[in-house]
């Protein structure tokens, strides 16, 4: 599924090189500035599955934005967690601002989806409230699919090197004033990340006065996204995210493609 992407190096480790797949335009010119979708997998930080969003990223590149699907380190390759994770995309995000004129990336137009435990690492970026000072891009926008919010659930507080780190990192308890816009997909059966945390995350995100979108979707469980799982909900969430995207201005509503 990636043979049609140019998969790049961002971080060398001493098990290997951690790589990003782009995407691009058919009709990308050297020069151009593009809008960039960059997509985190899902997994619990504990396997690499850098392929989750490839799908996703192909319909992006088609609406004429540079789409990547992104790796991090991963428990089963580098014996890390979400902490690793999360430092990653901050060296993404620099790495991308550094190369962004040779990679024709608009600093402006940069949007962060990820899925489970790849949401939790994209709200991780911009929850913080320093985050507004890093030195790489800062998101224009997050799409988020089953996203963890509470990291102080059984199966995840294990993640992190202590109870007080997941609680203080749960996107639920970082919810702050002056957030980029954020939609959600959550399904109201799902087991893993719980539709009451999401619904919870948007009321408090809203009352906050941010723009936050959660469409929720009956009988649908933790994977319900993806391609391979429900054509039928993979499509809609997928128009659901790209008309986000044209209400914010990163995606022009004349190259809408049909869907």
């Amino acid at each position: 599924m990636l043979k049609s992407a140019t998969s790049l190096t961002y971080l060398e480790t001493p098990e290997g090189p951690v790589q990003c797949h782009f995407f691009v335009p058919a009709d990308f010119e050297s020069g151009q500035r593009r809008p960039v979708v960059i997509f985190l997998h899902g997994g619990y930080w504990d396997g690499s599955m850098p392929t989750q969003f490839v799908p996703q990223c192909l319909h992006f590149a088609s609406r004429g934005a540079i789409a990547v699907a992104a790796e991090t380190r991963v428990e089963s390759i580098h014996g890390t967690g979400p902490m690793e994770a999360i430092e990653d995309l901050k060296t993404l995000l620099g790495w991308l601002t550094e190369h962004a004129e040779n990679f024709g990336v608009d600093p402006e137009k940069v949007v962060v989806g990820g899925a489970s435990g790849g949401a939790f690492i994209a709200l991780s970026e911009i929850l913080p409230k320093d985050s507004a000072d890093s030195p790489g891009i800062t998101p224009a926008a997050l799409l988020l699919f089953s996203s963890v919010l509470d990291c102080t659930k059984a199966d995840i507080i294990k993640r992190f090197p202590d109870n007080k780190t997941a609680k203080k990192l749960s996107p639920l308890k970082q919810i702050r004033k002056g957030l980029p816009p954020m939609i959600l997909f959550h399904g109201k059966q799902d087991r893993v990340t719980p539709y009451a945390d999401a619904l919870k995350f948007a009321r408090v995100v809203k009352r906050k006065r941010n723009k936050v979108e959660l469409i929720d979707f009956d009988n649908a469980e933790h994977s319900f996204f993806n391609f391979n799982v429900s054509g039928l909900y993979y499509e809609l969430t997928l128009k659901a995210a790209d008309r986000f995207l044209v209400d914010l201005g990163v995606l022009r509503e004349d190259e809408l493609a049909d869907l």
